[in-house]
């Protein structure tokens, strides 16, 4: 079996960016599309990052991207925003969504901005994450792309994995950043598995019978499991209806049985639906004193006494930052089936290969 390659974060990302600008995106659009996904590889969200971009291509071939959006403002008010993505990549609507829900909060102390016909916008964190640098809290929800889970208790696939994200800055600790579906893996995670030829653990899936689904290359004959899993899953369900009324509904997105399946349906039109919202700290008191108390909280859940054989308690955030530090020294590591994908699409579009 072919080991696996790395490669750089500035090469990564300027492959990314000659292959969206042979797709048809305009340089500047290419280039930021380009950064987020080499930031998701960087960062260790692998199923959100380089490997989406052969699924990317295929759907801009196929009419079901457009390339060249007039992202546009539907209504807004002082602290809020609905915008229209017009079928453009969706880190291009988020990173916009994000910018305005920043500049709300600077001035009414929060911003919330939503999004209608945006599209797939890779790790949720990216964007929760944007508003650290000004001292401000980012909340990020989404519906997600595909319907994989049922109701609790039920059969048809009316909800996705609907992820959400919080990031909340610190003093000299690092920020604390969540970013989780609601289901008990991401589907990218899935993905990811069967690119590396590897199985899935008992618990991410079941079929129809309610058995665990293993083989990720058999994906589409089960379901995902809700958090909590077969015992308390009825809590991750209630969890995905809500981030979906939040981010799908409240905006005019699609939610329920109007969500497309982009992994099989490359021309349609999919109406996603995220939304950003944006607290300014200094709106409830002192920055400072604030990021001091995180530091101080982040400590103490460090400190604190471990249960047996457990070697470390750690806070959301640390992992992805000493993945983001390590891929940073050592290279991003590519999965061979992916390299051939990549390879292939590289091929197609005249351009250099990755690796």
């Amino acid at each position: 079996m072919a080991a696996e390659v790395k490669v750089t974060f500035d090469r990564l990302k300027a492959f990314i960016c000659e292959a969206m600008i042979k797709l048809g995106l305009p340089d500047a659009d290419a280039a930021t599309v380009a950064g987020l996904m080499a930031e998701a590889d960087l960062q260790g969200s692998d199923g959100h990052g380089v490997s989406r971009l052969p699924q990317y291509a295929r759907r801009i071939r196929a009419g079901g991207f457009n390339t060249r959006p007039n992202i546009h403002v539907v209504r807004e008010h002082a602290g809020t925003a609905l915008i229209n993505g017009d079928n453009g990549m969706g880190h291009l609507v988020m990173k916009r969504a994000a910018a305005m829900a920043i500049e709300k909060a600077r001035t009414t102390g929060i911003g919330w901005v939503s999004s209608q016909f945006s599209n797939h916008a890779g790790p949720a964190s990216l964007y929760a994450s944007m508003p650290l640098a000004h001292d401000m809290i980012g909340l990020y929800f989404a519906v997600g792309n595909a319907n994989h889970l049922p109701p609790w208790g039920g059969l048809d696939m009316l909800l996705s994995t609907n992820p959400i994200a919080a990031a909340i800055p610190a003093g000299n600790e690092q920020p604390i950043i969540l970013d989780m579906a609601t289901t008990v893996a991401a589907y990218g995670k899935v993905k990811t598995k069967a690119l590396r030829g590897e199985m899935m653990p008992e618990g991410w899936m079941i079929d129809r019978l309610g058995k665990p689904l293993t083989d990720p290359k058999r994906a589409d004959e089960g379901m995902l499991l809700p958090l909590g899993g077969m015992e308390a899953g009825y809590k991750g369900y209630g969890l995905a209806l809500i981030i979906g009324l939040l981010a799908g509904t409240l905006g005019g997105a699609a939610m329920g049985k109007d969500v497309v399946d982009f992994n099989h349906d490359d021309d349609s039109v999919t109406n996603t639906g995220q939304a950003i919202a944006v607290i300014n700290i200094s709106a409830f008191g002192d920055v400072d004193v604030f990021k001091a108390s995180v530091d101080t909280l982040v400590r103490d859940l460090r400190g604190s006494s471990r249960m047996p054989g457990v070697d470390r308690i750690s806070v959301p955030g640390e992992r992805s930052h000493e993945t983001r530090v390590a891929r940073g020294r050592d290279g991003i590591p590519i999965a061979p089936a992916l390299l051939r994908g990549l390879d292939q699409l590289a091929g197609e579009l005249g351009i250099a290969k990755l690796a």
